[in-house]
């Protein structure tokens, strides 16, 4: 992998083992669908996976596994609109193999992303024995103005011979979910009823449908020939192929246009989109329209969430920007979707949405606040579905699931395997019930980024709510402690499911489920004081919501349990009576440990016996609260939260953490930061590399790590800038970070889009452009306050 001018990713050379991950990498979206960036030649094998996923198109099947029945709902993949196979015709020849990347006439190979334009190119040469050459190149997208189409240009030139290159453009159906290993023994094919047209044009159609809940799926693609060439048809049962045989010479190329319209519609209505894709196929505009309107939207897209920083760290949070828009862009807004934890680059998860919208909202509610409140809207549409999960396990309010797909319903695994021990074991990561703390903090985080009053007022409120709802009748009162507690949940850590040699899933009192379940009481008490007066009493009669439930919440948010030892925080009660790891040891024995719950399960052991984390969970609280804010819930609950006890927690944790997920360097790197720890920057660059170097051992070829690529993001939007937007305009409060002295972005704040903020050793600069909304405030350290007037930069010392 080598880079360009800051803008360009390349990688040089076929590597069949880095294949996947540059597809992942490479992948391209526009918030409505994506493509992964894999080689236009060749079908799904043990080397390459093209995947098409469409935002929100999942498919419920069911499993057998050991004897049981297993259902699992899945983000689909598509038909594969890119296949294109060819192979040379010399005039004085035999017919020559079908060329693909694995060929042993393959002499270059390249593959170039381009961030600026969102386009996928791709060079290969091949040469015979006989010095006979072919140049081909790729060039594709998936159009960031029209959320319907993509296209892919391929050129052949000739060199040393003349004749034809024979050509099939395929619209291949017979595709399956294949691209997870771990995942061969589930059900994987989830597309059926194929349909095949052709149409004047050089258009090709195929439609299909999903199981369950049966959304009807129609791609057209239009094949566009120079020369131009008659094509010879041919229609399978999945799908359709286009035969061309195309001259070419040394200085007279080939080149082949696909043209893709893509268009759905839920089973059970009237609409048919396969005559509608045909229709769409048949009159997008010739390549190099389509291609320049889609790299104008990418400009435009670019000016919104400009982010600079010099070096490489800069090129890599540029591809994390471009990845996140391509998941999430403003098409989202007018979507049902949530945010799936891997993008649209894979099916790793199944194409789930987690918690993982912590780590991305901060940024598309200072960039894109209608792609945020979107998001925020999938949440609220399944507020029925999170209180009749509360009301079967005997709670009140809504209690969100950890795994969460189409309808809102727990989507988290029964089993899952352990590829080191080929076991297939019980999935308990559905206590996680912190995740409805997540949607609650992302509701009032957004409204007071955005000033988005009728939200918070509105669907919001019923959101935050009903969380705070939940978690007062989650707490049981402990006559010995004095003290309310939360059992029988998982923490963030997701190593500890359970106790030693407990019969129960479940763990008791996580410090981190236990104050931001409070912070979410007190918060859900600070909004019914904030409500106008007809508006809480209508939510408080709709949801019977009186003085004596209010008192409780109040009760409650003083007197959690919150445990502690040694003088630190505890990550659940009795964390630090379990028993000490050897990690010298293991680290010995086998290296990479971040998965040491698999190495030990292997081992015939568990790693709930240990003092032993898979990622940040304590020290989340350091992530979503700064110190202040901390200090102030700590003392809320009765104890005191200095800046002694939170580093020696910090401390206590950094030894005891093995970093199995992408999120756990981001959030230490954070955590130190603030801190101003000399490892800052380690665990930073750890999270930026996570998937560029795909430092968890393969898994990035599933798909990207959203949360890890925007948490970056948003490490220096807000983590060492101190960064808040609130009521009271722009506060600003940075860390110094030798390895980040200088970058600038731009947000929208207080009424105005395109703010610049730049950071330079000691100064900052704001500019606000100019417009009819007034100035913007800004705060810095030390309560100092200002206004940049409209049209106007200012400059500040920090």
């Amino acid at each position: 992998m080598t880079g360009g001018p800051g803008w360009v990713w390349r990688y040089d050379g076929y590597d069949p083992a880095r294949e996947r991950l540059v597809e992942a990498l490479c992948t391209l979206g526009n918030g409505r669908f994506a493509t992964r960036g894999s080689a236009p030649e060749c079908a799904a094998g043990p080397t390459h996976y093209p995947g098409t996923y469409l935002a929100g198109c999942y498919d419920r099947r069911t499993s057998l596994l050991d004897g049981r029945e297993v259902e699992n709902e899945d983000l689909v993949n598509l038909p594969n609109w890119t296949l294109l196979r060819y192979r040379c015709l010399p005039e004085d020849r035999p017919a020559g193999e079908w060329l693909t990347p694995g060929s042993d006439r393959l002499r270059h190979y390249e593959a170039r992303l381009d961030l600026r334009r969102g386009v996928l190119v791709r060079n290969l040469f091949f040469q015979d024995a006989e010095g006979r050459g072919l140049r081909v190149g790729h060039t594709r997208f998936v159009h960031m103005g029209d959320p319907g189409l993509a296209a892919q240009l391929t050129t052949f030139h000739a060199y040393g011979w003349s004749g034809e290159v024979e050509v099939e453009s395929v619209l291949d159906g017979d595709v399956a979910n294949a691209g997870v290993e771990r995942y061969h023994d589930l059900e994987s094919r989830h597309l059926t009823g194929h349909r095949t047209v052709f149409a004047p044009g050089g258009v090709a159609g195929l439609s299909c449908r999903t199981h369950t809940p049966g959304h009807l799926i129609a791609l057209a693609v239009r094949t566009d020939t120079h020369p131009e060439a008659p094509a010879r048809t041919i229609g399978t049962s999945t799908g359709t192929v286009q035969v061309y045989r195309l001259p070419v010479a040394r200085g007279r190329p080939a080149r082949v246009a696909k043209t893709l319209a893509l268009h759905t519609s839920p089973a059970g209505t009237p609409e048919e989109p396969l005559a509608a894709a045909v229709e769409a196929a048949g009159r997008a505009p010739a390549f190099p329209a389509l291609l320049a309107a889609h790299e104008a939207a990418w400009q435009r897209l670019w000016e919104e969430g400009k982010l600079s920083v010099p070096g490489e760290a800069g090129r890599i949070l540029r591809l994390h920007v471009f990845h996140l828009l391509q998941t999430l862009s403003p098409h989202t807004a007018a979507l049902d979707v949530g945010v799936p934890a891997r993008g649209l680059h894979g099916e790793a998860y199944r194409g789930h949405v987690f918690w993982d919208e912590l780590f991305v909202l901060p940024y598309l509610d200072l960039h894109f606040p209608e792609v945020a409140r979107a998001l925020l809207l999938y949440r609220h549409r399944r507020l029925p579905a999170a209180r009749a999960a509360a009301r079967r396990a005997g709670r009140q309010g809504a209690m969100y699931p950890w795994q969460s797909g189409s309808s809102g319903e727990e989507e988290t695994q029964e089993v899952h395997l352990n590829p080191r021990s080929g076991r297939w074991l019980p999935d308990h990561s559905r206590l996680q019930r912190h995740v409805g703390s997540a949607v609650a903090y992302n509701v009032w985080k957004y409204a007071r980024a955005t000033g988005d009053s009728g939200f918070l007022h509105g669907e919001g409120a019923e959101i935050l709510l009903e969380v705070a709802r939940y978690w007062a009748g989650s707490a049981v009162l402990d006559p010995a402690l004095g003290r309310y507690r939360i059992r029988g949940v998982v923490g963030p850590d997701e190593y500890h499911d359970a106790y030693p040699g407990a019969a129960a899933p479940g763990i008791d009192d996580n410090a981190y489920t236990n104050v931001t379940a409070a912070w979410v009481l007190a918060r859900g008490l600070d909004l019914l004081r904030e409500l106008p007066g007809a508006r809480r009493a209508e939510l408080s009669e709709r949801l019977a919501l009186d003085e004596e439930e209010t008192a409780r919440w109040d009760e409650v948010s003083r007197r959690l349990h919150v445990p502690f030892h040694q003088g630190v925080v505890s990550q659940f009660e009795g964390f630090g009576e379990l028993a000490e790891l050897d990690w010298e040891a293991y680290r010995a024995r086998y290296g990479d440990i971040r998965r040491l719950d698999r190495i030990l399960e292997a081992e015939g052991d568990t790693v709930n016996r240990y003092q032993a984390s898979k990622q940040a969970d304590t020290l989340m609280l350091g992530h979503l609260f700064r110190p202040r804010e901390l200090s102030e819930l700590f003392a809320r609950l009765g104890h005191r939260m200095d800046d002694g006890v939170w580093r020696a927690t910090v401390d206590y944790y950094l030894r005891r953490t093995s970093h199995g997920s992408t999120l756990s360097g981001l959030v230490h790197g954070w955590v130190l930061a603030r801190l101003k720890g000399p490892d800052a920057w380690r665990y930073c660059e750890e999270a930026l590399l996570s998937d560029v170097a795909d430092i968890q051992g393969g898994t990035t070829g599933e798909g990207i790590h959203l949360g890890a690529m925007a948490g970056t993001i948003d490490l220096v939007q807000r983590g060492i800038t101190g960064l808040e937007a609130g009521p009271d305009g722009l506060r600003v409060a940075p860390v110094a970070l030798k390895e980040l002295p200088r970058f600038s972005f731009t947000l929208c704040c207080g009424g105005h889009r395109g703010v610049r903020l730049r950071f330079l050793p000691g100064r900052l600069g704001v500019r606000v452009p100019a417009g009819p909304g007034g100035p913007l405030p800004l705060v810095l350290p030390g309560e100092r306050r200002f206004a940049v007037p409209p049209g106007e930069e200012r400059w500040f010392s920090l």
